[in-house]
């Protein structure tokens, strides 16, 4: 099987000329994912620098278990007590207002942890709690947790 070659005899130009069409392009069936890559590295590039930045939260001092402490805490934790006559006691001994700031000094040099419970009696002034506290911060505890009990009211409301 061959192919054949067929011959004019009207001078070897061919009888018919030849014009020249332009090709027109057909339409891209595929699709160019190149720039969408390119804008979705640069997305991923600015997420993850701005994601940390937009992690805010409020401080907050969460509320204690009945679960055994951790291993590494093994000092008793220190308490401070305000009585309604505005009496005030480091774990059971009384001490005076004035002598408060020099033993707080003299118990956070024998302490590892700067922790301090504080207790004080619902009926006294803000203005009294305010001032221990101030006067713990003055004795070098500056982690302190306000003790409260339990079923008070809620700001909610009545619970149904």
């Amino acid at each position: 099987m061959g192919a054949g070659v067929i011959k004019s005899n009207d001078g070897g130009g061919g009888g018919k000329r030849r014009r020249r069409t332009r090709r027109r392009s057909a339409p891209m069936a595929e699709i160019n994912v190149t720039p969408f890559v390119d804008v979705m590295l640069v997305l991923l590039i600015i997420f993850m620098v701005a994601a940390p930045l937009l992690t805010v939260g409020v401080p907050v001092e969460l509320p204690k278990t009945a679960a055994n402490p951790l291993p590494g805490e093994q000092e008793e934790p220190l308490t401070v007590t305000i009585a309604p006559d505005l009496s005030m006691t480091i774990q059971t001994t009384a001490v005076a207002a004035d002598e408060l700031v020099p033993k707080l000094r003299a118990i956070a040099a024998e302490r590892a942890s700067d922790r301090v419970y504080l207790r004080a009696d619902g009926s006294i002034p803000y203005e009294a709690v305010v001032q221990v506290m101030g006067a713990l911060n003055a004795g070098g505890f500056s982690d302190i947790g306000l003790v409260t009990d339990i079923g008070g009211p809620s700001l909610g409301g009545p619970e149904n």
